[in-house]
């Protein structure tokens, strides 16, 4: 039921076809390698795991896609606003190797601290249904933690650089974390901290 098909905020998000996936990637609960404390999220880029720590020696495990290249950026942040179904802004950059995302080219209104253009939210929106914005020293750092409907590229380094989860999985993670939530993003845990699976996540009656 974890990746079954769900209406959210008026979008109709499809059900995931799981058992094309590999099982370490679905969304459940693990003894804790992190040794962060409760509530921190740490990204481990080596395993393509995204841990959301819970005290008591377990965390709740997701798998993640990143990068084609690796994820560019690491180290230690906060959460610093969440967004459902968010607007997407692709980089300048982006749009410079790819023209025909110009249409999505971000505008600022002139005085104000708004930006227009952008792809309007929606299930094709590649930020998917929640997007969590990392930010370091106050300073946008531009990487996200965002949803997606290309569960096939969970486990693999495809994207463009930010840390994408199935869209049922962002929606859970973005309800169990707040703005402020600290996140690490390591490529790698110490040694011997190698994360066993207690239990699958299997009823929303979980869901804090």
């Amino acid at each position: 039921m974890m990746y079954a098909p769900v209406n959210d905020n008026g979008y109709d998000i499809p059900g995931v076809p799981f058992k094309k996936i590999d099982r370490r990637y679905y969304r459940q609960i693990v003894a804790d390698p992190t040794g962060e404390k409760p509530g921190t999220v740490v990204v481990d880029t080596s395993t393509h795991f995204l841990y959301l720590v819970l005290g008591d020696g377990e965390a709740i495990r997701y798998g993640v896609g990143l990068g084609r290249a690796g994820f560019d950026w690491a180290g230690r942040g906060v959460i610093e606003w969440k967004q459902p179904w968010p607007r997407w802004f692709p980089p300048n950059e982006m749009i410079d190797r790819q023209p025909e995302l110009e249409p999505y080219r971000a505008k600022q209104v002139p005085g104000k601290n708004e930006w227009e253009g952008g792809m309007q939210p929606g299930i094709r929106n590649p930020l998917g249904a929640r997007a969590l914005y990392i930010f370091q020293d106050g300073k946008d750092t531009l990487y996200r933690l965002h949803g997606s409907p290309e569960w096939a590229s969970i486990g693999k380094s495809v994207s463009s650089g930010c840390v994408r989860l199935i869209n049922q999985d962002v929606i859970d993670l973005f309800e169990r974390v707040s703005d402020g939530t600290p996140i690490v993003v390591t490529s790698g845990l110490p040694t011997g901290m190698a994360p066993a699976a207690v239990s699958e996540i299997s009823s929303d009656a979980y869901r804090l």
